[in-house]
């Protein structure tokens, strides 16, 4: 069996000798495949695995032109079908009496999908099973460049068995463009979300600085509480410092067996002592 040592694409001239090299390796008979899947499978024979996916890389390169659409380099899309390509011929099983080519294609496929979904936007637009068929596909099946009618959308929408919702949410997704964070450095005027996106109220600095300034506080309460008389803490507390509701200075009064006007007075001069506590 010829073997012959291939570049790994790169740029224009490295790609273009890549795709020559590959096209030039001999395929594979049905025997010489099984018998190479066999010893792959029974020997782990690396060299069985290599010679198998050698002979299939043209496959790779062949499915990989069909997605230039999406502005990504070929060469990007060549090498993510290659690992598509040694995944399916690792799970390859010669008994089942399909060739390599059909049971790779959708391997090779995968991980093409997943490069372009990773690569195409900043922002992820095919998340679910149903936008993802749509993503490849609405392309194909859409007439034109003008917004679809709703017939359109309808029979797109039963041709893919999806909603019409997730047909005219992605055709507007497809349509939209990618907007730079900042703008161009020279550009003064330019939109850029970044003008916007950032809250001066979550600044790290006044974040930490306000964080720091209520455990003062918190400190600061705890200690003139302290210096109160268990009594006076209580009407405090029962006041203002209740979570399911105040206490009124009639509760409390039932509760110490005195006057609401007592209980006032109490509270007046609990407040005048906690506040020379938290400025000492």
């Amino acid at each position: 069996m010829q073997t012959i040592a291939l570049p790994i694409p790169s740029a224009a001239g490295s790609l273009e000798s890549y795709i020559q090299a590959v096209n030039s390796v001999p395929l594979l008979t049905r025997e010489q495949e099984v018998e190479y899947a066999r010893r792959l499978r029974n020997n782990n024979d690396l060299e069985a695995a290599r010679q198998l996916v050698l002979s299939h890389l043209r496959v790779v390169v062949a499915i990989a032109r069909g997605y230039l659409g999406y502005g990504l380099p070929q060469a990007d899309l060549i090498q993510e079908g290659n690992i598509g390509l040694m995944k399916a011929v690792k799970r390859f099983d010669p008994e089942r009496g399909v060739r390599l080519v059909s049971f790779a294609v959708h391997w090779i496929r995968a991980e093409i999908h997943e490069f372009i979904l990773r690569n195409w936007r900043i922002v992820k637009i095919a998340t679910t099973k149903a936008q993802r068929k749509l993503f490849f596909n609405l392309r194909s099946l859409k007439q034109g460049l003008e917004p679809m009618r709703l017939e359109e959308t309808m029979d797109v929408a039963h041709q893919l068995g999806v909603k019409s919702s997730e047909v005219s949410e992605m055709e507007t997704r497809l349509s939209g463009h990618d907007v730079a964070l900042e703008p161009a450095v020279d550009d003064d005027e330019a939109y850029s979300p970044i003008a916007y996106l950032s809250d001066p109220e979550n600044e790290p600095s006044l974040i930490l600085e306000r964080e720091q300034a209520s455990r003062l506080q918190a400190t600061g309460l705890k200690r003139a509480l302290e210096s109160l008389d268990p009594r006076s803490r209580r009407i405090v507390e029962a006041r203002w410092l209740q979570e399911n509701g105040s206490a009124t200075l009639h509760d409390l009064a039932a509760e110490f067996k005195v006057s609401a006007e007592r209980i006032r007075q109490l509270e007046e001069k609990a407040f005048n002592k906690m506040k020379t506590a938290m400025a000492a």
